[in-house]
């Protein structure tokens, strides 16, 4: 079946350049955004009840742009002060990036990983006499948890921020092609929005392994797999298979 339609569960892009819209322009179809999932904030009041001071570390893991910007946001909040002395590890060049928001960069104390969390590790063993704070949401991977366990560091993980499911009603009667997910949260909004979802012809399209997992334990038949050595991207993954189906 020829594929006209695709849903991603995600966040329009906001740059004007995006492989999505290349894609739309290339095999011309249509592409909608849609966040399944939302991120809420912790009040500063449920971070304290954790025991959460954030003059009690001397190092920072930040995964995400949302983790930095709460991380700030209750600082604030606390009125505490970060130390200009304070060590920063980031997952990517993109997450290191986007802290500039909030410090000087070229004055402090940033160290960078090369995209997961994984190839982040290296880093964090060598600066093992640190006190470490990974600020978080409250669904963070136990494979995560497990790892910074691992590590025998001093080290504690801060909620400061939750992931919650987006009301997606207006889309009962409204149909795609295919739809776009690239976590476990996103199949889990589904459900929850259409309990009684069937796949029918809809092509399901997945990023990551933790996303396929949760795909196949919902009785979705997957159609798209990304990232691979072929596909990387899920754009790419998406060209791949729109390339087949619209001949």
């Amino acid at each position: 079946m020829k594929v006209k339609t695709i849903l991603v569960s995600q966040p329009a892009p906001k740059a004007e350049q995006s492989p999505y819209f290349d894609l739309m322009d290339k095999q011309k179809v249509k592409i909608s955004f849609r966040s399944f999932i939302h991120v809420e904030r912790e009040p500063s009041r449920e971070v304290r009840n954790q025991k959460i001071d954030f003059l009690n570390y001397t190092a920072v893991i930040f995964t995400s742009r949302h983790a930095i910007d709460h991380y700030f946001r209750l600082a604030e909040e606390m009125r505490v002060t970060i130390p200009d002395d304070m060590k920063y590890f980031c997952l990517s060049e993109a997450v290191a990036f986007y802290l500039q928001k909030y410090v000087v960069y070229r004055k402090r104390k940033i160290y960078v990983g090369k995209n997961t969390f994984e190839n982040l590790l290296p880093l964090i063993k060598k600066h093992k006499a640190e006190k470490y704070i990974l600020p978080c949401s409250d669904q963070v991977k136990k494979s995560m948890i497990d790892l910074m366990d691992g590590l025998q560091i001093e080290w504690k993980r801060a909620i400061l921020f939750r992931t919650v499911i987006s009301d997606l009603s207006d889309l009962q009667n409204v149909f795609y092609d295919i739809l776009v997910f690239f976590s476990p949260s996103g199949i889990k909004s589904l459900f929850e929005n259409f309990p009684k979802f069937e796949q029918n012809d809809t092509r399901i399209a997945v990023f990551g392994n933790s996303t396929v997992k949760a795909a196949e334990k919902a009785g979705l038949k997957i159609d798209i797999a990304a990232p691979s050595k072929e596909t990387p991207s899920m754009t790419m993954a998406l060209e791949k298979y729109i390339k087949e189906a619209n001949k």
